[in-house]
């Protein structure tokens, strides 16, 4: 059973003498298994047998526009420079563009692939050439219109800042298998991640489930190397004196966040020879580098933040975040998805290449996918310098998802002939959510935590596994 009351609750039924215990297994070093979750060290018990270890969330900032990736509407273009019919608008309204803006054919062309021929542009040749190990969702939409809310929501369940991100939930249920890095650990490979750290937060979950952000040159995380003058017999000195205050303090306040603090000083310890070694692409070889596209200039480039997360998968970080901003496409569509495509082309589909290859991709989960969808009319404001642009479109966007447990060379879900609505097989952010937990052996809606007078969950009251896309 996973938990579902706080850890403070927990320490204060059961009295000073556990708080002791579960000090002794997190102070023990090696691979001390820290009781009752009070740190992601140790694995718990899943609700199921999950398919997948492991979780890796490629999360493409600003939201890409399906028009000119994944949803091919060749009829949209006898359309343009014409106004959607009202009744398929619907009473939409838009933060940029009149409900009657006029609409704007596919700007770049679609080719089929794979066995099934799915439709897929031509900005993504590399992607193409692994469709068949993809599970396509073209019918997903969410509740929320602007990128920082939308961002918070896929991610946490919740528009507002301040609730567990999907990998805060997973170290708080299911704990983590690596001793020596965090069990959830977060890459930004561009810029303009609207949400910021609420994406990765642990929320009202104790603070040592928060997700660890990598940093994009230098050492990956900050202060990961000692001072000049001090060495590891110091430092080791230094953190025993200061777990033996901070261990006082928690036998007087039984406050779960001292434990947390405590592990927090001892996995820094650790990560100053962990973090290093992740980082070292020395070991890999040139035709391992070449499929990512890596370059030997050590900055955190998307091909290099998914060689990374690969790596991490090996060494058994639970949840991985990579993140690449600047999707957004209010003017130049067709210019913005190329270039962010010739981006991250080459990593995603080197990802599901080299997970396959060394047998990692049945158990391991690829989630691709930004914040919403693109609309099917133009954005053009010469006041604002915008010209052949889409705006926000929530109602409708693709989402596809690999390996772990999914269905492979499998398209979901339907549009309409213009792109707009949803015609068949809806899925709601929720589900996806619900379905990530699904597949790590977690039951969404038993996975809770008791906060504020009641218990929380990350997909509230909503969200459904999407049964018919698991293998």
């Amino acid at each position: 059973m996973l938990l579902t009351r706080t850890r403070r609750q927990f320490f204060a039924d059961c009295g000073v003498g556990v708080g002791k215990a579960a000090l002794a297994s997190l102070l023990a070093g090696g691979s001390a298994k820290a009781a009752f979750g009070s740190r992601p060290g140790g694995v718990m018990r899943p609700h199921a047998e999950g398919r997948a270890k492991a979780v890796i969330h490629l999360f493409m900032a600003g939201a890409p526009s399906q028009l000119e990736t994944w949803d091919r509407k060749p009829v949209l273009s006898k359309y343009e420079g014409k106004p959607i019919p009202p009744e398929v608008i619907g009473g939409q309204r838009y933060a940029f563009i009149r409900p009657d803006a006029a609409a704007m054919g596919p700007q770049i062309p679609f080719e089929q692939h794979g066995e099934n021929g799915t439709w897929i542009s031509d900005a993504l040749p590399h992607t193409a050439k692994v469709v068949d190990d993809l599970t396509v969702i073209r019918s997903c939409h969410t509740d929320q219109f602007n990128h920082a809310p939308a961002q918070i929501f896929f991610n946490t369940g919740f528009a507002q800042p301040g609730r567990p991100a999907i990998g805060s939930w997973l170290t708080y249920g299911l704990g983590a298998e690596a001793d020596d890095l965090p069990a959830f650990v977060v890459m930004n490979t561009g810029n303009n991640i609207s949400g910021g750290a609420a994406n990765w937060s642990s929320g009202f979950l104790p603070t040592t489930h928060t997700g660890v952000l990598l940093r994009k040159t230098g050492d990956p995380i900050l202060n990961v190397s000692s001072p000049a003058g001090v060495d590891a017999a110091a430092q080791r000195d230094s953190l025993d004196l200061i777990a033996s205050l901070n261990r006082r303090r928690l036998e007087q306040v039984n406050d779960p966040e001292i434990a947390a603090r405590i592990a927090a000083y001892e996995m820094a310890f650790k990560l100053q020879t962990s973090a290093p070694e992740l980082a070292d692409l020395s070991g890999e070889t040139q035709e391992t580098l070449d499929l990512y596209g890596v370059k030997d200039d050590g900055k955190l480039s998307f091909g290099r933040g998914c060689l990374l997360a690969r790596r991490m998968v090996e060494r058994g970080v639970r949840f991985i975040n990579v993140y690449n901003g600047s999707w957004d496409a209010h003017s130049n569509v067709k210019g913005g998805v190329t270039n962010k495509c010739r981006e991250t082309d080459r990593g995603c589909a080197a990802l599901i290449t080299d997970l396959k290859r060394r047998g990692l991709l049945d158990e391991t989960l690829v989630v691709w996918g930004g914040e919403f969808g693109r609309t099917p009319m133009i954005e053009s404001n010469a006041a604002l310098g915008r010209s052949a642009g889409r705006d926000h479109h929530p109602q409708a966007f693709t989402t596809w998802m690999a390996g772990g447990g999914m269905k492979p060379g499998v398209v979901h879900g339907k549009t309409d002939d213009l792109g707009f609505n949803i015609v068949e097989d809806p899925v709601h952010v929720h589900d996806i959510q619900a379905t990530i937990l699904h597949q790590m052996g977690v039951d969404h809606e038993r996975l809770t935590y008791f906060h504020q007078g009641r218990e929380f969950r990350l997909t509230d009251v909503h969200g459904r596994v999407l049964r018919e896309l698991l293998a």
